[in-house]
């Protein structure tokens, strides 16, 4: 079955839906970091209508719709303006909405814990289904990543590990520390392809 895996570079989600036997891609405004056939370089609002049946899994960036962000609207950093921030914020929100009202069965989008203004601006929008931690699926380590599920069930823990190390918070500033920041865990890219695979299997 196809698999759209959207605003991804690194190829995990993608891989791990690979290794079942779909049919599964990529995209990014970013090249893939590994190289891949299976990588499309763009908007990945322009392939919503290619008929993903199986699912699309989202990772819209997060930087103006969560809450650690949302004092930048109000006191915006150095070398930005307010209208700008907002700006940015309109953007992210839209691009959000494009994926959970796209016209895709099964959708899974991934981001943090939003703050009111995102929101408000953000089509039909539904409270995250669940929140998650690596430590759950094998990853010694804390990072909460929520969960807004579209016709698909909450994932399950796999393999619950000590360690509850903030490693992604404690990383020093560097050109590179977002794309780090916002890298996936392996761990929970297979739980999803393994659990929502399944889950069509059982509803078709």
């Amino acid at each position: 079955m196809r698999v759209l895996v959207a605003c991804e570079y690194s190829g995990t989600v993608r891989n791990a839906f690979l290794a079942l036997g779909h049919d599964a891609w990529s995209c990014d405004l970013l090249p893939s970091e590994d190289g891949s056939n299976r990588h499309i370089v763009g908007d990945a609002r322009d392939l919503l209508n290619d008929g993903w049946d199986l699912l699309m899994v989202a990772h819209p960036p997060c930087t103006r719709l969560c809450n650690s962000g949302v004092r930048w609207l109000t006191v915006p950093p150095p070398g930005r303006t307010k209208e700008e921030m907002w700006a940015a914020l309109d953007e992210g929100a839209a691009l959000f909405s494009d994926f959970w009202n796209a016209p895709i069965d099964r959708i899974a989008i991934e981001n943090p814990v939003m703050h009111k203004h995102a929101k408000a601006r953000i089509v039909n929008f539904e409270d995250f289904a669940q929140s998650i931690q690596p430590w759950q699926f094998g990853h010694g380590e804390t990072k909460r990543t929520c969960l807004w599920l579209k016709n698909l069930p909450p994932l399950v823990p796999t393999n619950i590990v000590s360690g509850r190390d903030p490693r992604v918070h404690h990383m020093p500033p560097s050109p590179d520390r977002w794309k780090e920041r916002s890298r996936f865990f392996p761990g929970i890219a297979e739980a999803m392809a393994n659990q929502w695979t399944a889950a069509a299997a059982l509803a078709a």
